[in-house]
């Protein structure tokens, strides 16, 4: 046994510590923190890419983005902005009625398809704690109207399922439905 000059013992091999403990306490430090490096990296990343690299690098916004190209907004959502987009999921291009997103991505529907998803953005960063209820304009031209309750955010009845998704030029918050009046 190891002792300190006033006889206090350093180690002692009856100690009272669990090692099991120890060592769950120590491997959870570990994946707590590599867990937030690796989100510090995504956040980090998403800041140095702009709203349609963001959401193009996201499984949940193929269509979106498969519409923006096809309406020809990409160049401009990748502008300085700042933009914050209300954007459908794939799930919600799914709720539209059959036959509705086809149509509207043929090039004759191009004027359409541009005033439906300019419809989902609004000029400047909103984060969703700056969203509150009440009209917002839309770069398409009519309002959005938010309805922001108990932390639950509602933008003209759809919901936002994912909140502040950084990009370099804005946000994103993904929607569960397609806006279109």
């Amino acid at each position: 046994m190891l002792e300190e000059d006033d006889g206090v013992p350093l180690y002692s091999s009856k100690s009272s510590i669990d090692m099991k403990k120890v060592q769950t306490y120590i491997a959870t430090l570990l994946i707590v923190s590599t867990s937030y490096l690796a989100l510090s990296e995504d956040v980090l990343r998403a800041q140095d890419q702009d709203i349609v690299a963001v959401a193009a690098a996201s499984p949940k916004f193929t269509t979106l983005v498969a519409a923006l190209k096809a309406a020809g907004l990409v160049e401009t959502l990748k502008g300085p902005g700042p933009f914050t987009v209300f954007a459908p999921t794939d799930k919600a291009f799914e709720k539209l009625p059959k036959g509705t997103l086809e149509d509207l991505l043929k090039p004759e529907n191009k004027e359409k398809l541009t005033a439906i998803l300019t419809h989902h953005v609004v000029a400047g960063k909103l984060l969703a704690a700056d969203l509150k209820t009440g009209p917002i304009k839309s770069v398409g031209g009519p309002n959005l109207e938010i309805k922001a309750h108990d932390g639950k955010v509602k933008v003209s009845g759809s919901k936002v399922v994912t909140a502040d998704i950084a990009a370099s030029n804005g946000v994103i918050h993904a929607i569960d439905a397609v806006i279109l009046e």
